[in-house]
């Protein structure tokens, strides 16, 4: 019996010391069931204030993200410049990414549907190529996407890119252009441009009036030069009428351009100021009638007319005579007065009723009417 209790006091000792060996953590406590097992900790950490995308900035890149390139020589490609200056002569050939692209380009290329010219889409970019280059192809290049749903399509704004092509030509620092006298007009309510515009980055360009010969300051606040349109009068005036013409200087060379006359405008744009005016209103049988319709307007805005008479559904043989011409109301203020006329000659029964002339122009149109009564 002594040997059983000897040796179940050796193994409780025995347990007694593996405890003791044991040193649990300070502050130790049991869990509770479900309390948050991570280890507290008294380190000092910075927080990290999570960074939020600006949704208008990325707006802003995306839609000015350019989808041209420039083919360049070894079949290298490069995104160009936003102002470029090529050799005249050199071929050139752009890229715009994209299933359906739309171009456009100096007008000039358009106007004999220049062969030298070529646009084709192919299925994963459009492609336009012009060769045999000459000065008057200088101005600017530019492509985007189109978004269709059907037949219906818009502009991708996300998906565009230009650029601005000089091609410099021995004897040319103006862009040619395809008369030696120009018209220009100063409407008071939009900016007027003398488009001399040089094929020579580097060149100086003034403005200098015929009559009194002197320079015109481009001041930056009257009057301002732009590369890619030329002389632009901000606020254009009465006082700015006249003959100018602009001068360039690159390379110890100098040249001067076309003449320009400016006229200004005195009617403010807008749908056409129309009236109308019969011959006589009262018309005996088989006497002749007429019927004016006048338009005051803008010198180069043109005007479309239309016509509806009593006579129109029994299809009554009737003369329509349109003209316009420009006049001069002192001051330096210039009109344009656009004309329709209509002739009924040997009136009828089925002549009487209202005239009614409607004047369109790209601002909106207007309609008139008056009435001729049969006696």
């Amino acid at each position: 019996m002594k040997v059983w209790l000897l040796l179940g006091f050796l193994l409780v000792h025995q347990a007694l010391d593996n405890v003791a060996g044991q040193h649990p953590p300070k502050n130790k406590r049991p869990k509770e069931p479900g309390e948050n097992r991570i280890k507290p900790s008294n380190k000092k950490v910075k927080p990290k204030v999570p960074k939020i995308k600006d949704r208008d900035s990325a707006d802003s890149a995306l839609k000015t993200q350019s989808i041209m390139m420039q083919v360049m020589e070894k079949g290298h490609f490069q995104r160009p410049a936003a102002t470029l200056s090529l050799t005249a002569g050199q071929a050139l050939e752009l890229r715009c990414k994209g299933s359906k692209i739309e171009w456009s380009y100096p007008a000039y290329l358009d106007t004999f549907k220049d062969s030298r010219l070529s646009v084709k889409q192919h299925e994963r970019y459009g492609q336009l190529t012009l060769v045999n280059s000459t000065a008057a192809d200088t101005g600017e290049f530019s492509c985007w996407g189109q978004l269709c749903d059907g037949d219906i399509c818009r502009r991708d704004e996300a998906k565009k890119g230009s650029t601005y092509i000089l091609f410099p030509e021995k004897g040319e620092l103006f862009v040619p252009s395809s008369s030696y006298f120009e018209v220009v007009y100063l409407n008071p309510d939009r900016q007027a441009v003398v488009p001399c515009r040089v094929t020579v980055l580097s060149a100086k360009v003034t403005l200098h009036s015929e009559f009194p010969a002197k320079e015109i300051p481009a001041n930056g606040s009257d009057i301002i030069y732009d590369l890619k349109r030329g002389f632009v009068y901000l606020q254009p005036h009465s006082d700015h009428q006249g003959v100018v013409y602009c001068k360039a200087e690159a390379g110890g060379k100098s040249q001067i351009s076309v003449k320009y006359q400016l006229l200004y405008a005195e009617v403010p744009s807008g749908p056409p100021s129309t009236t109308i005016l019969a011959s006589s209103n009262k018309v005996k049988g088989g006497d002749n009638i007429s019927v004016l319709c006048t338009v005051l307007g803008e010198p180069d805005v043109e005007v479309e007319f239309r016509w509806i008479f009593p006579g129109q559904k029994d299809e009554r043989p009737v003369t329509i005579q349109d003209t316009w011409r420009l006049v001069h109301r002192g001051l330096g203020h210039t009109t344009r007065i656009s004309q329709s006329v209509i002739t009924v000659e040997d009136f009828e029964t089925i002549d009487a009723g209202y005239y009614i002339c409607t004047a369109q122009n790209p601002q909106g149109q207007t309609t008139v009417a008056t009435t001729v009564e049969f006696s």
